[in-house]
């Protein structure tokens, strides 16, 4: 299901409407008459249920009032609603209009059991007010569509670009990990001071980690740079040339504002390390790597080539020498998707073993070691042989389908593999 524009829930059998990107997923507003398109008149029974559905019901005619108990009766066996929550978030100078195609695809592929969002708290040029600020507001956004929707029990993210580092930001603002009480067996005894021929059921203190109150389930980028834009050839279109790359460095924040002194690791607000240095442990109040930890995936889509704004290194979070070498289709429904590797816990053990030493490691190297203290599954992606290969930072999401219609199969792999 995917969530409309007036906050009810839109059935995956009926077309898609057309909508206004500007427009809230999630703004409350009340059925008028006068906006609805010219046709046949409904009866009352349809016109009550219809009202139901959208948030805002009058019983006009109280005469009629079989009709009205009747249109309450069906709203009661109408099916409950999903309980797994799917936040989608844009890049930089982006909009919630990029998942669009996305978004359709998973109310087609996984009718009544998903809830989709696509963020619109940073859009345009909000998205150069820094990951921070940016993250803070995802926060507070999905905090109020969870209060919409208090059914939801499960979450996940999809997020492309920039907007990778920003959920990875507000991931660590919504973390909980919190305490409950579990059943575990029963006794004459326990919790009680004295016995009686009633037993009592034991309770046992477990904890369990939480994203904005819910259980965290799919961490997925598409396009994101991890490990910033800094290091050599991660923002491609620079050629790999170092005059290039060190001029980017010092005027980035000229053209992105703080969101490019995030990218390139040059900001030190109050003395501080770089934000994204910083994202890959935790702190005091930001448990970064302890919320990417609660997920049960973590999987990050990358550009093997032609992507010009984000390098292959970056996006899969990989030193030069383990990009793998070849690149060929190994599933014909997925003929974009050339090579997909797991991770294991043994793997994440030997890599930390190998990293234990006294050698001094540049900004990159801290930031790999970081992230991959879990498990990331790999999926390389590669429109070498597409006529949509020079934009492929946007055809790897479908942006616009009539421009980016490439990666559909990107999408559809992304949603089969999807953790329900």
């Amino acid at each position: 299901m995917l969530a409309s524009d007036s906050g009810s829930v839109l059935r995956p059998n009926s077309p898609i409407p057309a909508r206004d990107p500007t427009r809230s997923l999630f703004s409350p507003c009340c059925f008028h008459p006068g906006s609805r398109p010219a046709g046949p008149k409904p009866s009352l029974k349809m016109e009550l249920l219809r009202r139901m559905g959208r948030g805002c019901f009058k019983a006009e005619a109280e005469a009629r009032a079989n009709d009205f108990f009747d249109a309450v009766a069906a709203a009661a066996t109408a099916k409950p609603v999903p309980h797994h929550l799917v936040i989608m978030v844009n890049g930089i100078i982006g909009s919630a209009a990029d998942w669009r195609y996305a978004a359709e695809q998973f109310v087609k592929k996984l009718p009544d059991k998903v809830i989709v969002h696509r963020s619109e708290c940073n859009s345009s040029k909000l998205t150069f007010d820094g990951v921070d600020t940016m993250g803070e507001r995802l926060a507070e956004e999905v905090l109020s569509v969870v209060r919409r929707w208090p059914e939801v029990q499960k979450i996940s993210f999809v997020a492309h670009s920039l907007g990778g580092l920003v959920a990875r930001y507000a991931i660590g603002r919504l973390y909980d990990y919190s305490s409950t009480l579990a059943l575990v067996g029963t006794s004459r005894d326990c919790f009680s001071e004295e016995k009686t021929e009633y037993s009592k059921q034991c309770l046992e203190q477990s904890y369990e980690a939480k994203i904005a109150g819910l259980e965290p389930m799919n961490f997925i980028t598409f396009a994101t740079p991890h490990l910033g834009s800094r290091g050599n050839k991660q923002l491609p279109f620079l050629c790999g040339l170092p005059f290039l790359e060190r001029r980017a460095s010092e005027t980035a924040h000229l053209v992105a504002g703080r969101s490019g002194k995030h990218l390139f690791l040059m900001d030190n607000d109050d003395g501080k390390r770089p934000l994204l240095l910083r994202m890959v442990n935790d702190s005091d109040d930001l448990k970064f790597m302890s919320a990417l930890r609660a997920f049960k995936r973590r999987v990050a889509y990358a550009n093997a080539n032609y992507d010009h704004m984000v390098g292959w290194r970056t996006s899969s979070i990989r030193r030069q020498h383990e990009l793998p070498k070849s690149n060929l289709v190994i599933d014909e429904r997925y003929p974009h998707i050339v090579y997909v590797e797991g991770e294991t816990a043994d793997d994440i053990r030997n890599k930390a073993c190998s990293n234990i030493g006294g050698q001094i490691i540049d900004l990159e190297e801290e930031m790999i070691r970081g992230l991959t203290q879990v498990s990331w599954e790999r999926v390389d992606v590669s429109f070498q042989k597409s006529k949509q290969r020079y934009i492929a930072h946007s055809t790897i999401q479908v942006k616009t389908y009539w421009l980016n219609s490439d990666g559909a199969d990107v999408v559809y792999h992304m949603i089969d593999n999807f953790l329900l």
